[in-house]
């Protein structure tokens, strides 16, 4: 087993498994004290925002931690609180939560002529592994178990018309709460259908600061619109593992020497409050 430290490094992860691979090809393993994903991006000279870099980090280590929230009050605590019809953050209620890191795993299959081809292999684990695991993230933070869509207190909002007219108002609920709609997450679908070259809307809400992501993890004719800065945080646990191992079943169709690729990261939310789920109604 090798252990690298934090960058910077003079060889990619791809390159650190392929020289351990050829030393030990049946239980190569790399360990990083940092997140693989983060440090290193094979496709950032295609610039794409992964769900990751909408949220703020804060490094933590693996046991849970707890942190200061706020949520929706009922109808009777709002209507006790002075103004909390022209603000209505004034009636959130206060309290605390707990969150922690879990593994996000990502798993190819080493082609038999890679595996005494150390150079193919490096490049095979940094632009196929790599780019596996940042979906892998990608679903893990939005729509895994642990993930933004999971938590109970985040409102679904319907829309009755047309896909925009349900991002936008997603927007002005958030400026409601006294906050800013930060970033969105969309399918990429509605991206090239209803944003990309459809008029001057990508270029307003770039004007706005407004970041989007772009992945599969959110359903064509839904969004996530949220005040992704202010309103979570990223755990980041700081370690990473490339290794030989095992698959779980249903991985993959043919057996075959199979590499994982691991990372340990949770979210903290502090205001669901801040977030809306756009939906078809």
């Amino acid at each position: 087993m090798t252990s690298v430290s934090a960058p910077p490094v003079t060889r990619s992860p791809g390159e650190e498994f392929a020289a351990a691979y050829a030393a030990d090809p049946a239980g190569a393993e790399v360990r990083f004290d940092f997140t693989i994903t983060d440090a290193f991006q094979p496709t950032k000279e295609r610039p794409r925002v992964t769900v990751r870099n909408l949220f703020r980090k804060r490094p933590v280590g693996m046991d849970p931690v707890r942190f200061w929230c706020e949520g929706r009050p009922d109808a009777t605590e709002a209507a006790a609180v002075r103004e909390s019809e022209l603000r209505r953050e004034a009636a959130f209620r206060f309290g605390m939560a707990e969150a922690g890191v879990h593994p996000i795993r990502a798993w190819v299959q080493i082609p038999e002529e890679l595996a005494k081809d150390p150079e193919g292999l490096a490049v095979f684990v940094d632009y196929r592994l790599l780019v596996r695991l940042a979906t892998a993230e990608n679903q893990a933070l939005t729509i895994g178990e642990h993930g933004l869509l999971r938590h109970p207190e985040i409102a679904k909002l319907p829309y009755r018309h047309d896909w925009l007219t349900g991002l936008l108002a997603a927007c002005d609920e958030i400026e409601q709460t006294g906050a800013t709609p930060h970033a969105m997450i969309v399918n990429p679908r509605d991206y090239y259908t209803h944003l990309l070259g459809r008029g001057g809307l990508l270029a307003d809400l770039a004007r706005n600061g407004v970041h989007i992501s772009r992945t599969r993890m959110v359903a064509p004719g839904e969004a996530v619109v949220g005040d992704f800065a202010m309103a979570a945080r990223l755990l980041d646990a700081g370690r990473s593992a490339i290794r030989i191992a095992v698959p779980p079943p249903g991985t993959f169709a043919t057996d075959g020497p199979a590499v994982c690729a691991e990372i340990h990261e949770g979210l903290a939310i502090h205001l669901p409050t801040h977030f809306f789920h756009v939906v078809p109604a």
